[in-house]
């Protein structure tokens, strides 16, 4: 295998389900306007079960008809844990996964893909649906006034100026609390015209609904949108395990693909600037 440290990379964990395929196509795009390698990262449980001819083939395959540089590798263990791995030592730019089936409380708890995506060392796209997306021209970006959610601001202008797609802001409050309805109403117009100020097409929207996730999916789908960004909690409390954030359920019912990001202890938007 060549050297796919010195440049981005895109990892894809690859069981050979169907969907961690999908993911597969719906990274070429990606690749190419991050100017990327492809890494096919296939994580195998037992001896014997290295399956070394197909993932070769599959490499040359995707690289073929992506052109995009494309290398592969057999690791036995979790798929994973060993996703997090390999993507932390080889300082991997995205994972784009393929998520089969839904989260169940077991998956949870366990070393599942939901303690994955929030693990990760680098931002994950999880793909549930099976529409294959040759492109992106509407990116959801659901705000809350965490300082968390005001770290997906730039990172969201940043996938937009890679794929010349428009942003598409939406605040989720509960009608029973009018003070927090003025205060997002107030902060996703001042995102709105940050973005607007990089070049970016904007548009905000706030609902009133209780249930988050759900409505956030539905307006992705109202929109068309190509691709929700959500933020990650590395840590959960007991209660968050069995009853899951937000982000987790918004992963577990989309259809749409989602990009996760884990919060960095600094946020790297001008808070002068968005507050």
């Amino acid at each position: 295998m060549s050297d796919t440290s010195k440049q981005n990379l895109i990892i894809i964990p690859i069981d050979f389900t169907e969907q961690s395929l999908l993911a597969i196509g719906q990274s070429y795009n990606l690749a190419k306007y991050t100017h990327s390698k492809i890494l096919l990262l296939h994580v195998y449980e037992n001896q014997g079960e290295e399956k070394f001819d197909e993932i070769s083939k599959l490499a040359k395959k995707t690289q073929d008809e992506s052109g995009v540089p494309t290398d592969f590798m057999n690791v036995k263990g979790n798929i994973y844990k060993e996703t997090v791995r390999v993507a932390d030592e080889m300082d991997a730019t995205l994972i784009v996964v393929g998520l089969e089936s839904h989260i169940s409380a077991k998956d949870i708890i366990g070393a599942s893909a939901s303690k994955f995506i929030r693990e990760s060392p680098c931002p994950v796209i999880s793909i549930r649906g099976h529409d294959h997306r040759d492109g992106c021209e509407n990116i959801l970006l659901p705000l809350d006034l965490t300082k968390e959610s005001r770290q997906k601001v730039d990172k969201a202008i940043e996938f937009a100026r890679y794929f010349g797609a428009a942003i598409r802001i939406l605040g989720v409050f509960s009608s029973a609390d009018e003070k927090y309805e003025n205060q997002l109403h107030a902060y996703a117009h001042q995102v709105k015209q940050y973005v607007k100020s990089k070049g970016i097409a904007c548009t905000n929207k706030t609902i009133p609904s209780d249930n988050i996730a759900e409505t956030v999916v539905e307006y992705a789908n109202k929109i068309e949108a190509d691709l929700i960004m959500i933020m990650t909690k590395t840590d959960l409390s007991m209660k968050e395990f069995f009853v899951g954030t937000t982000a987790q359920r918004v992963i577990d019912i989309s259809n749409i693909p989602v990009l996760s990001i884990r919060p960095t202890q600094r946020s790297s938007i001008n808070n002068s600037v968005i507050m």
